[in-house]
């Protein structure tokens, strides 16, 4: 136990590190080729930063675990937004680009939409159990290529660069590669030893997926975003929040499951998925209403992060 423990802290310290070269470095490349920072954090940042969550999801469905694959990226996609935009928006209100607004969030939350709907089947026929089968994957794949798409219609626009790039592109690259290693090592670490303790305590395995590895698989995107919001660097932050979330049920879900077969029977509520639409919702909600998350708004997220996840331990 000890050794988790020690194992745990080296995991946050090395993740804490790892964000700050993958955020200076991911601002440097986005300069260099004169793109907007938004479009480096819905790609190499949200992707990067999703990857523990892609490598869970593989393994939990190999090792027939479908529910723990579910909890991953319903778990992951409600902490996303309440969580890290929450604490980043009690650091500094983020400003959200006109895009991001008309484009990106309805996007996240068309595709949060479609994947409750999915999930749903008892509630559209009572006579069918909820579950997600093959080609509930491939319409989610098959929506995130309309993303992809408009992704690369985005890398097709330069923009005026305002100030020269700290780094080099060569210094940039090393900086976001080397930095993300660091995430994914530190965060599975991470992961790792807080499921170890949680299972010595006896905690139960719907417990221990929609927090310990929904909370360890998004402390990527925490560390991340929080370390943008201080180096004022909004885009990356919320395209970071943005992209995670896509790529979550387009890639994290859809993908392994078209590949290795569906979920028969689901185990969770209702209130699991009603949280993370309502999370979407609140977040193209208040980036509608005056192009900014604010300070109040972000106490607010997290404040409904304190309510469900008050009700997933007690339940």
């Amino acid at each position: 136990m000890l050794l988790q423990i020690i194992l745990l802290i080296v995991g946050f310290v090395v993740l804490i590190k790892g964000a700050d070269f993958f955020v200076d470095g991911a601002s440097s490349t986005a300069q260099n080729f004169k793109v907007s920072k938004m479009l480096i954090g819905l790609t190499i940042v949200a992707f990067g930063t999703s990857a523990p969550e892609f490598a869970v999801s593989i393994k939990a469905l190999l090792s027939g675990n479908g529910d723990m694959v579910l909890g991953n990226v319903i778990g992951s996609n409600i902490l996303n937004i309440l969580l890290i935009l929450g604490v980043s928006a009690t650091i500094h209100s983020l400003t959200v680009k006109n895009n991001t607004v008309k484009k990106e969030l309805p996007i996240t939350l068309l595709i949060t939409s479609l994947f409750v709907v999915l999930l749903s089947d008892h509630f559209f026929d009572t006579s069918l159990p909820n579950s997600f089968t093959r080609s509930d994957g491939v319409v989610l794949l098959l929506f995130f290529l309309v993303f992809i798409y408009y992704l690369i219609s985005m890398m097709r626009k330069k923009v005026d660069v305002e100030e020269a790039p700290k780094l080099s592109l060569l210094k940039a690259m090393a900086f976001t590669g080397i930095g993300l290693i660091a995430i994914v090592v530190g965060s599975n670490f991470v992961v790792d030893s807080a499921s170890f303790i949680a299972k010595e305590l006896g905690v139960s395995e719907r417990m221990i997926s929609l927090t310990i590895i929904a909370l360890g698989t998004s402390l990527p995107e925490l560390v991340t975003s929080v370390m943008a919001t201080k180096k004022g660097e909004y885009d990356i932050a919320i395209g970071n929040v943005v992209g995670s979330n896509i790529f979550n049920i387009g890639i994290v879900i859809g993908l392994p499951i078209t590949m290795f077969g569906g979920i028969s029977r689901i185990a969770f509520s209702y209130i699991d998925l009603i949280a993370m639409f309502i999370a979407a919702f609140l977040l193209f909600l208040f980036s509608f209403r005056d192009y900014k998350i604010s300070r109040n708004e972000g106490v607010l997220f997290l404040i409904l992060f304190v309510i469900y996840y008050s009700y997933v331990i007690i339940g």
